[in-house]
């Protein structure tokens, strides 16, 4: 087992979910009381929708589960409907934020767009979570192209000392939502292809300055295997967050794992 540099990160997704701030908060609480006091290893952080993020930050106050925002605009401000810049996010205390996910791609977000919400979010300290995944796979490796294409737009605006602000979430969009994962070895086989991308283009020092997570029907029953053969730096976890039993799962799994391996 390979002996790793970063402590895990798992992230939960909560998407558009759940319908009111009181089951927000319940579900916030029900989390942090399965997780329990003791010292983690890993580093917890949940992404609620955008208007229950302020009063779930209040009881986190020691940020035992940080906030994330689930989508950033690259503007400060301005004539943005609907939109929600890094600026708010970080007045209500959000410490990451996750762009380029698969379902706000596959609704017409480019790759452009994603690149200049990470540059947006490197101006600050906030942890920038970056999805990238192909949308089915093929028995030629086209794949990953796609998956090249997708992480040079996203590191072309990434200076070096910047790295090891950001994440890479690896989710095969064919895996999320549908009960489908990619097999561990996949995913170790992707993580390898994601450090080699970075090699060519910083270095082979910079190799492991990035993170890389797996999400895609992560659960309690998989969670062990993904990180003793794919190796990743951790999780983006959906569905199961939604579940505070299943997500503490999952974090302990997460936990005990850095323990034999950090």
């Amino acid at each position: 087992m390979a002996k790793n540099i970063h402590s895990p990160l798992v992230v939960g997704n909560w998407k558009m979910n759940p319908s009111t701030l009181a089951d927000a908060r319940k579900l916030f609480l029900d989390t942090r009381k399965e997780i329990g006091r003791k010292k983690l290893n890993t580093q917890v952080i949940v992404a609620p929708p955008f208007p229950f993020m302020s009063e779930l930050q209040k009881l986190s106050p020691s940020q035992r589960i940080m906030i994330a925002s689930q989508n950033v605009h690259f503007k400060k401000n301005g004539a943005h409907t609907g939109e929600v810049s890094l600026p708010m996010l970080q007045s209500v205390g959000v410490s990451a934020v996750i762009v380029g996910h698969s379902e706000r791609r596959m609704s017409g977000e480019s790759d452009e767009e994603v690149s200049k919400k990470i540059e947006t979010v490197l101006k600050t300290k906030t942890t920038i979570i970056v999805c990238i995944g192909e949308t089915k796979r093929d028995n030629h490796g086209n794949y990953f192209g796609v998956i090249e294409k997708q992480l040079h737009s996203a590191l072309s605006v990434v200076p070096k000392p910047k790295l090891s602000q950001v994440v890479i979430a690896y989710e095969p969009v064919w895996a999320i939502g549908t009960g489908a994962t990619a097999t561990p070895e996949d995913v170790h086989e992707m993580k390898l292809f994601i450090q080699k991308i970075i090699a060519l283009k910083y270095g082979k020092t910079y190799m492991n300055k990035v993170r890389i997570l797996y999400g895609g029907s992560v659960k309690k029953e998989n969670a062990q295997q993904l990180l003793d053969i794919s190796e990743v730096n951790g999780f983006l976890v959906g569905g199961a967050s939604l579940k505070s039993k299943e997500f503490a799962k999952i974090i302990n799994i997460a936990d005990a794992y850095a323990k034999r391996t950090l």
